[in-house]
């Protein structure tokens, strides 16, 4: 835990007068629930509905988190930090967001999460040349981070149930989605080290009102915004799986956002690959 002794808590549940072993657990806890909803989620919609919209599904997911968020009782007034300090950080955000949901039109899920797995390696790296932290990690770290990503991915390729499929368009989007991630978490830690008044609420309100424009240019020149917005009037029930997919999504993103806060980037892209195993599993279970 950060040697600043903010008081944090996730819905409601106090974190901060817990052991650490605890709060992991409970941070992971709803990490782990709400990145397997959406999962189960992303891949009904892309790979069952054949609904391949990740700009727009990622638009609206936005508009969902302002709705929970205000239910939450956040308000601007309770902003610490000015707009501009999320600028970067919402652009990484969405960029991140929509080629991940825009990649699964191109890969299956398996595929995706074993590229995304090895995000440990680019979030260690980033670390060192981020503003605020300038974080560094012994070797034997990086070897280890190494040895567990390529377990994992021979772990994929090893099981026939779930084989990954790819495509040229979909490895460039994941790709691009892991440097934006590169960035993302270490931005995310440098604002809350910077200043520890920071809450989950707030950085996830301003990423989200900032990053919402970020999405209109691409929607746009790709033509999605009025396919997606037919197709999902022709057949709304669509909407129904994206909110829900959202509500568990947010889940997911403040818990994240709480691990950043108390453990740091690095450790959080490491629930990450343990998150990935569960997936695996539940992908086989569900899908198979």
């Amino acid at each position: 835990m950060k040697k600043e002794e903010q008081v944090r808590s996730l819905f409601g549940i106090s974190l901060s007068d817990r052991p650490i072993w605890q709060q992991f657990l409970i941070c992971s806890s709803g990490f782990f629930f709400g990145y397997l909803v959406n999962g189960i989620c992303e891949e009904y919609v892309y790979n069952r509905l054949k609904f391949s919209y990740g700009w727009y599904f990622t638009f609206v997911q936005g508009f969902v988190y302002l709705v929970l968020i205000y239910f939450q009782g956040f308000t601007v007034k309770q902003m610490v930090n000015p707009w501009k300090t999320y600028v970067k950080l919402s652009a990484v955000l969405m960029g991140s967001h929509g080629l991940t949901k825009g990649s699964l039109a191109f890969l299956n899920y398996p595929a995706q999460l074993m590229f995304k797995s090895t995000k440990v390696l680019p979030v260690m790296v980033m670390g060192a040349f981020i503003p605020g932290l300038r974080r560094k990690y012994p070797l034997h770290e990086y070897v280890s981070a190494i040895l567990l990503v390529i377990g994992l991915i021979l772990f994929t390729l090893a099981d026939a149930q779930t084989s990954p499929n790819f495509s040229v368009i979909g490895v460039v989007m994941v790709l691009g989605a892991l440097v934006m991630d590169s960035f993302l978490g270490n931005l995310q830690e440098a604002i809350f080290t910077l200043n520890p008044e920071t809450t989950q609420m707030e950085m996830l309100f301003c990423s989200t009102v900032v990053g919402l424009p970020f999405l209109i240019p691409p929607m746009v020149m790709t033509g999605e915004l009025f396919t997606a917005w037919n197709s999902c009037y022709q057949h709304p029930y669509v909407y129904a799986v994206l909110i829900f997919e959202a509500m568990a999504t947010f889940i997911g993103q403040v818990s994240v956002l709480s691990l950043i806060a108390l453990f740091g980037a690095a450790t959080t892209a490491m629930v990450y690959v343990n998150y990935f195993l569960v997936s695996q599993f539940s992908y086989v279970l569900l899908f198979s």
